[in-house]
């Protein structure tokens, strides 16, 4: 038989490491509660968000007198109707934009001094074929597919997009004055290095009706470039708010004069049971503090305004106000500023 003391010792395990509990904190450094429920929610940071959604609703609102002004001009320019209507105004990478670009698609590349970045306008191909036809005399109809523009169709329609460009900087103009000039042009989205594949674009779409030509156009400019001029806009909203606000402030009203309202000045001075209540006798006197009078209670039309002090004016009792009195200042539960029992 073999010795015990011979074997091996059991190994002893070590106990197992319980995880501590997770601690939560919010973004001013606060805990939060272990039984607090939480809200999770992806965040893209490769995407972030510049623009809160009320802000991009009222720069979409914006775009609207831009487009029934170039809508106009297009118009005039090719004697034809051309409608443009908005689709979409969205926040999105240059690779993902340039990802949704059809191929071909007429790029021209453009800069907005004195800005720095280089915007671009898709105009889709068979929307800038029928402006084509219709700048070389024909009725802006076309039946051929999409294809690259020749060099004669590009220079061709420099006119019109130079057009396009200007109307869209003339929009900026109460923050600043901006030269738009082309700087180049391209046929396939995926040949653009103007952005590097993160950078956010504001992309505007524009639905354009023109013939029987059916197509979307796109404004996309670097956010980092309007940024400056988005400032510039909400500063000067804010300060037309305020200045709003300013005028609109209360003003005395002549036809307030012959109002009249009911004033009661009262003391919150004591509680009686009902049976001394009912001892009561004409003659009896009711003891009061004489810092009650430092605490004069003054209603206007049944509601509670001021504390004042009673004193004698002129041979008249009156009552000096001394302070008027905030919601959460009242402790009187009744409309007529009385105290409760």
């Amino acid at each position: 038989m073999a010795d015990d003391s011979s074997l091996p010792a059991a190994e002893v395990l070590p106990p197992p490491i319980t995880a501590p509990a997770a601690h939560v904190l919010r973004s001013n450094g606060q805990r939060v509660n272990a039984g607090e429920k939480l809200t999770v929610a992806a965040y893209d940071f490769r995407q972030p968000i510049f623009l809160s959604q009320q802000e991009l609703t009222r720069l979409r609102l914006a775009q609207e007198d831009f487009i029934r002004y170039l809508s106009a001009r297009l118009s005039l320019f090719l004697r034809m109707e051309l409608s443009l209507q908005l689709e979409e105004l969205t926040l999105m990478p240059f690779a993902k934009f340039t990802a949704t670009l059809a191929n071909p698609t007429p790029l021209t590349l453009f800069k907005a001094e004195p800005l720095l970045g280089v915007g671009i306008l898709a105009l889709p191909s068979p929307l800038a074929l029928t402006i084509a036809d219709r700048l070389l005399g024909g009725r802006g109809t076309t039946g051929q597919t999409a294809r690259a523009l020749t060099e004669i169709e590009v220079a061709l329609l420099e006119d019109v997009t130079q057009l396009m460009l200007e109307e869209w900087a003339s929009q900026w103009q109460p923050e600043q004055a901006l030269q738009p000039l082309i700087i180049g042009h391209e046929s396939n989205g995926d040949f653009l290095q103007t952005s590097a594949a993160q950078t956010s674009l504001l992309v505007l779409t524009l639905a354009a009706h023109f013939g029987e030509c059916r197509e979307q156009l796109q404004f996309a400019v670097p956010y980092s470039m309007l940024e400056p001029l988005l400032k510039k806009r909400q500063g000067n909203r804010s300060q037309a708010i305020a200045c709003v606000a300013k005028e609109q402030a209360p003003a005395w009203q002549p036809a307030y004069d012959g109002i009249t309202v009911p004033v009661r000045a009262e003391w919150p001075a004591f509680e009686l049971s009902l049976r001394e209540i009912f001892s009561l006798r004409v003659g009896d006197v009711l003891e009061m503090p004489a810092a009650q009078l430092q605490n004069t209670h003054v209603l206007l039309n049944g509601t509670l305004k001021f504390t004042g002090a009673v004193g004698l004016e002129a041979e008249r009792i009156a009552v000096t106000l001394i302070k008027p009195l905030t919601p959460g200042d009242l402790h009187h539960g009744n409309s007529d500023g009385r105290t409760n029992a």
